[in-house]
C-alpha cells in the first residue's frame, strides 16, 4: 500500500528566509511539529522542527536580560540558520512498510514525500497508524479478530477459508504471523455479532484457538 493515498497533501511550507516567530506561529497555529523548508521551485532544502524551534528559544531559567537579548536575537533570525539540511524523505512510490522502517530506524515523527526534487506532501506517524487501522480493519463495525494456532500443516488455511465460505461467515483480513517464540499464529478478522458461535465452529471443525480464545 502506498503512502500516497494516506499522506497530507500541498503541505504547509517555509522558505528558508522566513523568520523563526512567524514559523513558529504556523507551527503553533497548525498544531504541526514539522514544516519542510523548499526553495522558490519547491523543492526541498532543509526540514524545521518544534524541537529546532525550542532550541533556538531561550530557556526559562536565565536572567530576564539575558532572555530579552536572546529573543531579540531570535526575531531577526531566519529559518535557514537552524533548520536541518541532513532530511530524509519519502517518495510518491514509497510504501506503508518504507515508512515505518525509516520511523523506526530514525526516531522520526513525520517525513516530507518527494515527488523528484519537490515536496508534494507529508507523511506522519499518525498517518502511518491511520492507514494501518485501515488496512487491518481496526474499528469496522461487528470487527472481531480472532488468533488460531497456525500447526504449519499444508491444508490449514484451505480448510479454514473454506469452512467460513461454506458457512458464509463474512471474514475481512487472513494473516499468518510467524513466531518462533510465542508460536506461529493465524489472525482473522471477522465481521460478526455472533462471535461464541463462530469460536465453537473453529473449534468443532479441529482449530485451536489461542489462549486468549479458548
Amino acid at each position: 500500500m502506498y503512502i500516497s493515498r494516506h499522506m497530507t497533501t500541498e503541505p504547509i511550507t517555509v522558505s528558508p528566509a522566513m523568520l523563526l516567530p512567524e514559523a513558529r506561529a504556523l507551527l503553533n497555529d497548525y498544531r504541526f511539529r514539522h514544516l519542510p523548508v523548499v526553495n522558490g521551485e519547491g523543492e526541498l532544502v532543509g526540514m524545521l522542527t518544534d524541537r529546532d524551534l525550542r532550541s533556538a528559544y531561550p530557556s526559562s531559567v536565565i536572567s530576564d536580560s539575558e532572555r530579552r537579548m536572546i529573543y531579540e536575537r531570535v526575531e531577526n533570525t531566519a529559518v535557514s540558520e537552524i533548520m536541518s539540511t541532513e532530511c530524509i524523505s519519502l517518495s510518491v512510490d514509497s510504501t506503508l512498510d518504507d515508512a515505518l522502517h525509516l520511523f523506526d530506524r530514525d526516531q522520526l515523527g513525520a517525513l516530507p514525500v518527494l515527488d523528484e526534487e519537490r515536496v508534494v506532501g507529508i507523511f506522519s506517524i499518525r498517518d502511518l497508524t491511520a492507514a494501518y487501522k485501515h488496512l487491518f480493519g481496526v474499528g469496522e463495525k461487528g470487527a472481531v479478530l480472532i488468533g488460531i494456532i497456525d500447526d504449519r500443516s499444508a491444508t490449514i488455511m484451505t480448510r479454514l477459508v473454506t469452512l467460513l465460505e461454506k458457512e458464509g461467515i463474512p471474514f475481512t483480513r487472513l494473516l499468518r504471523a510467524l513466531d518462533p517464540q510465542e508460536g506461529d499464529t493465524i489472525y482473522l478478522r471477522i465481521n460478526t455479532f455472533k462471535i461464541a458461535a463462530v469460536l465453537d465452529l473453529l473449534e468443532n471443525e479441529g482449530f485451536k484457538l489461542k489462549q486468549d480464545w479458548a
